[in-house]
């Protein structure tokens, strides 16, 4: 077996350049997934592993074979400096892996009869669109769409805030004409969370096809979608703010939308 014990090993050079920089993840079509939970998940969501790294003296070959049990990975034992160098966390049972990026095209969607889906539109921090795919996973959304995206989506913050819900999710990138064209031409009504022109959340039907659409919480969401939408609709606040973070927004029109469904 392989191994590898110096931070200085141009290997892992270009793997602290997966972590860094999106340029590098995009050039590769490669990025690095940290820890056994979010690994046995993206293996779950059939996300391709090239490489598993690990510290011996956290992890067992005997465990490590439990994870990834396709003899085409190869595996590198790697010393504690290599470790620390790679590693954000310390908890995260002395593995990693390299793994294949997927398309995230609109097309490779595949929906169910009555979709309910939720659209991120500019984003950034990489803490909200992690909570919000949490809440996605934990609500079974049928699909996950993140229009104008301003941040990777295999940023490592990303996949660490996500809790490996990056895997769990069914996720496309476009940009907002493309995704509004794409909910018009399969028939699905969404509903822009928004100040401008708009009816509280919980008076709407969300039982038919449906997307919600939650934007930053510093601009909004564009004029496109305030325009184009089936209905503009608000969380009704009483205090002194007229905004709130948009992981909770987000979780509040989704669990909405599923009590009407039953669940």
């Amino acid at each position: 077996m392989k191994q590898i014990t110096s931070s200085q090993n141009p290997y892992i050079k270009s793997l602290l350049q997966l972590q860094e920089k999106a340029k590098a993840r995009k050039e590769s079509g490669t990025f690095l997934i940290e820890g056994i939970r979010e690994i046995e998940l993206a293996i779950k969501g059939n996300y391709e592993i090239e490489t598993i790294l690990f510290l011996p003296e956290l992890i067992s070959e005997t465990k490590l074979k439990k994870i990834v049990v396709s003899s085409a990975v190869e595996k590198i034992e790697i010393s504690k400096e290599v470790y620390q160098k790679l590693a954000y966390r310390d908890t995260t049972e002395g593995i990693l892996a390299v793994a294949k990026t997927k398309s995230l095209q609109l097309s490779d969607l595949n929906l169910p009869q009555n979709p309910l889906i939720l659209v991120m539109e500019s984003i950034e921090k990489p803490g909200n669109i992690g909570a919000i795919l949490r809440t996605c996973d934990a609500a079974k959304v049928d699909a996950v769409i993140l229009a104008n995206p301003k941040t990777d989506l295999y940023n490592p913050n990303i996949v660490r805030s996500s809790l490996g819900c990056l895997f769990t999710n069914q996720i496309a990138t476009a940009t907002t004409e493309e995704t509004i064209n794409y909910l018009v031409e399969n028939k699905i009504d969404f509903y822009s969370a928004t100040l401008q022109n708009s009816t509280s959340y919980h008076t709407q039907n969300y039982t038919t096809p449906t997307a919600l659409v939650v934007g930053t919480e510093a601009t909004g969401l564009s004029q496109l979608w305030r325009d184009k939408a089936t209905q503009n609709i608000i969380i009704p606040m009483q205090g002194a703010i007229d905004s709130m973070n948009v992981s909770v927004a987000a979780a509040i029109l989704i669990f909405e939308a599923k009590r009407q469904r039953g669940f």
